[in-house]
């Protein structure tokens, strides 16, 4: 299976790309910073240099171009502003997909994240709200597409090792979820042709 990621540098992304070279599929991390690229061939990933936040459709579709599944793990990161959260977390999510229809590669996974609906509470700070606002808006997106998408929301990430052990479904409470086991997930998500046209959300659990 030959699946490109864009934010191929991201920590989750990194972790689930080692564990598609580790089964034998080709993992393609859209990345673009020249810097990391040693970081994915690393992982046995392989890299491609592209600026999804200034690239165009057809740039973005040749990059997908004979793939089995895309996965759109981008994000503006921590200490981004407002307009970096749109720019990122939503139009080149918007981008990404419609590459995908382009290039006809159909199943398509987005990571996003929990809580979106708390955009609207009056004590949130602005760049947190713009964050959610963009996620939002690039899930409301993919599902108009005519993809074999699916949504995972995790819950608030950490850095501890995976447990195997996750709650996933439509709804769960909100709690902790470490990146390894979002990263084993959307492994997971990318062999369960169930899991199609479904928004889920991931926490830890027993």
């Amino acid at each position: 299976m030959r699946v490109v990621t864009a934010g191929g540098h991201g920590q989750i992304a990194l972790l689930f790309q080692r564990l598609l070279a580790e089964r034998g599929d080709q993992a393609v991390g859209i990345v673009r910073n020249p810097d990391h690229t040693d970081d994915l061939r690393a992982i046995g990933a392989e890299p491609v240099l592209l600026d999804l936040e200034r690239s165009d459709v057809d740039a973005v579709a040749n990059v997908l171009a004979g793939a089995d599944a895309a996965v759109f793990a981008a994000g503006a990161g921590p200490g981004s502003g407002a307009a970096r959260k749109d720019t990122v977390d939503r139009a080149a999510a918007v981008r990404f997909a419609a590459a995908a229809e382009q290039a006809g590669v159909r199943r398509h996974i987005q990571i996003s994240a929990m809580g979106l609906d708390r955009a609207g509470e009056s004590e949130m700070d602005d760049v947190f709200r713009a964050y959610l606002v963009a996620k939002d808006a690039a899930e409301r997106d993919l599902r108009t597409r005519d993809l074999d998408w699916t949504i995972l929301r995790p819950g608030r990430l950490t850095d501890e090792p995976a447990t195997g052990r996750v709650r996933l479904a439509a709804s769960v409470p909100y709690g902790l979820v470490s990146r390894a086991d979002v990263a084993a997930t959307v492994v997971a998500l990318l062999d369960d042709p169930s899991t199609v046209r479904q928004t889920l959300e991931l926490v830890s659990a027993d």
